[in-house]
């Protein structure tokens, strides 16, 4: 059995970036696994470590060497490996020259194929020793950084100064450099608390000696002590704290040792919006608010501090002072936009660019509300609501509060509406349009919203569109396939009888540059259908389902799932594997029928009990069909066509469909379209 020993590799940093220090560190990780993995090093658990100043990799029972290897090397025929007086010949030699052998160091190889000159030797595995600093060193290279620096006078570069390196395999520093820093046994404790050197005898006493060090170097368990913490300092308070999942990662990256903190604001700041007082705490000083049982924020928030006080209250204190003026800031930008309506806004937006060739907010606004009149009209809802919600759908960009609150745009909105006395369907659409805002994300709830988010989303995608900036490979700045995504879950899950076709060409029509409508409306539509098959396919769809519906042009959402309902069901019955081999040897027949073959059917031409049997069962299937596929009841319709499986089975069991008879074939050719005809009129079949 393999000699095993632990690595243990730690790379001491400045403070790394935040945002991608889980992401460094899983790249670290999985860069070093594969990196083993290539050299054939076994080993069997790993463990990864990242805080604000270090990231660190922990293999457990890793291989000590290679296995030997046994390398056989397949030279010349033997019958061009000697010359005619029976030398070997210059293809030989030079063959135990290749190897670094001698020629009566060659041996030969025998197959069904001939027999050639062969070379064998055992290759000696390298020690682990050996390849670990190439291995790290591919991975550090391959890390995803986007912009290097460098610092002192050597021209490596990495995301941040590197001032330390530890490297072990088992008990041993493994001698190398990494960044013109000597690899050794060493770390260092936090900051503050514990910044001498800690030297690390082996791998498995790492994370206990930075504890003692006031290093948790686990992200995980950081980040479960943050939560705990917060948790505990919230009751303390009789209220819950409110911990986002995105804020609980960033503030696990900005320190090494948690110390939850509370502290407290003056009451009258509470008559802000929730939301407004909740996006300064958390965005502007990375606090956790404080909730009541309702909901409702209470006046105080928690921080997490790098160190532990021996005065907390001064910490406190410290944070108490600076939320203060930004709260502040916030109370005036509120007190400064209740002094113009959102309806007095609305010419303003004239004077902001959405996109160059498109024109300005303004414009944009405007095409959405005649887009909005219109698809209100059609499904009898108010326009007059439609209408308002549009104009005012982008005023509260051009507020001071979404100036300095840019995620807080439509929430701000929905506030001032209600504020100036707007309707509350109004004020809810100004906040919806934003909605869904990520995938999965919540769907706008109010008719209004769901038109106004609908229309929003369109126009901007047909309009990015027709001025040609497609999304290409992951970059998609205007978040077209996010808003695609949503157009169809509010269309599809809203339930709304809406067809793709005609609302991409309601869109174009509003627009007033010139552009090539056509390819426009073309384009759109391909990238909606794609977004389309993504939506089905993940609600559990097959990729053959999606395309037996999207082979029939249905351009209809909530149509388009009825049926592929249909399609998934129909499959588990018993008819089904034999309907649908039918259907694919139907459309192989009719390939060689002519294009006009419907026209050529003479049901007096049918002389088989089998032929005629079919075709008196099709017509009294047809007249069953036709209304349910005009309910959209398409697996009730499809029950019903399953019914043809035995008369269909009977006909290509005694029929020969290419009679000599060039009626007769027509005819017969002619009633197997019939029969394609009417299941197409849900989906084709013959894909699934």
């Amino acid at each position: 059995m393999a000699e095993t020993k632990d690595l243990l590799f730690e790379l001491g940093c400045e403070e790394l970036p935040p945002s991608t220090l889980k992401t460094l560190r899983d790249h670290l990780l999985s860069a070093i696994c594969s990196g083993l993995e290539e050299a054939k090093l076994g080993f069997t658990r790993t463990h990864s470590f990242a805080t604000p100043r270090r990231l660190a990799v922990w293999i457990e029972e890793l291989e000590t060497t290679q296995e030997d290897i046994h390398v056989e090397k397949r030279g010349p025929a033997i019958a061009a490996a000697y010359d005619a007086e029976g030398n070997p010949s210059k293809a030989a030699l030079g063959f135990a020259r290749g190897c670094g052998a001698s020629f009566d160091d060659l041996g030969t190889l025998k197959t069904d194929k001939g027999e050639w000159l062969s070379y064998k030797k055992l290759e000696k595995g390298q020690s682990a020793k050996a390849l670990i600093p190439s291995i790290i060193e591919k991975a550090l290279t391959r890390l995803p950084i986007a912009k290097r620096m460098r610092w002192g006078h050597s021209n490596d570069a990495f995301v941040r100064p590197v001032h330390s390196v530890l490297l072990l395999l088992g008990d041993e520093v493994i001698n190398t450099q990494f960044f013109a820093v000597n690899a050794s046994n060493t770390s260092f404790g936090h900051r503050f608390h514990a910044p001498g050197p800690i030297t690390i005898e082996e791998a498995s006493q790492y994370n206990d000696k930075l504890a003692n060090a006031h290093v948790i170097a686990s992200f995980e368990d950081r980040k479960a002590l943050i939560e705990q913490q917060a948790i505990q300092a919230a009751n303390a308070v009789n209220g819950q704290a409110h911990i986002e999942p995105s804020l609980l990662d960033e503030i696990t990256a900005l320190v090494e040792y948690p110390v939850a903190v509370t502290g407290s604001f003056d009451d009258h700041f509470l008559a802000l919006p929730k939301e407004v007082l909740i996006t300064t705490m958390q965005i502007n000083q990375k606090y956790f608010p404080i909730l009541d049982e309702n909901g409702e924020l209470l006046p105080y928030f928690i921080t997490i501090s790098n160190i532990d006080s021996n005065n907390p209250s001064s910490v406190s204190h410290g944070n108490e002072r600076v939320i203060r003026p930004r709260l502040s800031d916030a109370e005036f930008f509120w007190q400064q936009d209740m002094k113009k309506t959102l309806a007095e806004r609305i010419s303003s937006l004239d004077n902001v660019i959405f996109q160059q060739k498109l024109g300005s907010i303004g414009e944009k606004t405007r095409r959405v509300e005649k887009l909005s009149i219109q698809l209100a009209d059609q499904l009898g809802r108010d326009t007059a609501l439609a209408s308002r919600a549009a104009l005012l759908s982008k005023t509260d960009l051009v507020t001071d509060m979404v100036g300095e609150f840019a995620s807080l745009q439509g929430v701000i909105g929905r506030y001032y509406a209600k504020e100036n006395g707007e309707p509350d369907e109004v004020a809810e659409a100004l906040q919806e349009q934003y909605w869904p805002k990520q995938s999965g994300g919540v769907l706008p709830t109010s008719k209004t919203g769901q038109l106004l988010a609908l229309t929003d989303k369109l126009d901007t995608v047909v309009g990015i569109f027709s001025v040609g900036l497609l999304p290409t490979g992951d970059k998609d700045p205007f978040a077209l396939r996010r808003a695609s995504l949503g157009i169809l879950r509010i269309i599809i899950e809203g339930q709304l009888e809406f067809d793709l076709k005609e609302l991409i060409s309601l869109s174009c029509a509003q627009f007033s540059h010139t552009f090539d409508a056509n390819k426009t409306k073309e384009l759109v539509l391909n990238f909606m259908l794609d977004r389309l098959k993504g939506y089905c396919l993940s609600n559990h769809y097959s990729p053959e389902q999606f395309v037996s519906v999207a082979s029939v042009d249905c351009t209809r959402p909530v149509d388009f799932m009825n049926r592929i309902r249909a399609v998934k069901d129909f499959s588990k019955l018993d008819e089904a594997m034999s309907l649908t081999e039918a259907n694919k040897r139907i459309q192989n027949l009719l390939k060689k029928a002519p294009d006009n073959v419907s026209a050529l059917f003479d049901a007096s031409r049918l002389v088989d009990q089998q032929e005629i049997y079919l075709y008196q069962q099709l017509q009294l299937i047809e007249t069953q069909t036709q209304p349910l596929i005009e309910q959209q009841q398409y697996i009730e319709a499809l029950k019903v066509l399953s019914k043809l499986k035995t008369p269909i089975d009977d006909f290509f069991e005694h029929v020969f469909i290419m009679a000599e008879d060039e009626q007769l074939k027509h005819s017969r050719l002619a009633l197997l379209n019939k029969i394609h005809s009417n299941f197409i009129k849900i989906a084709d079949i013959s894909i699934c």
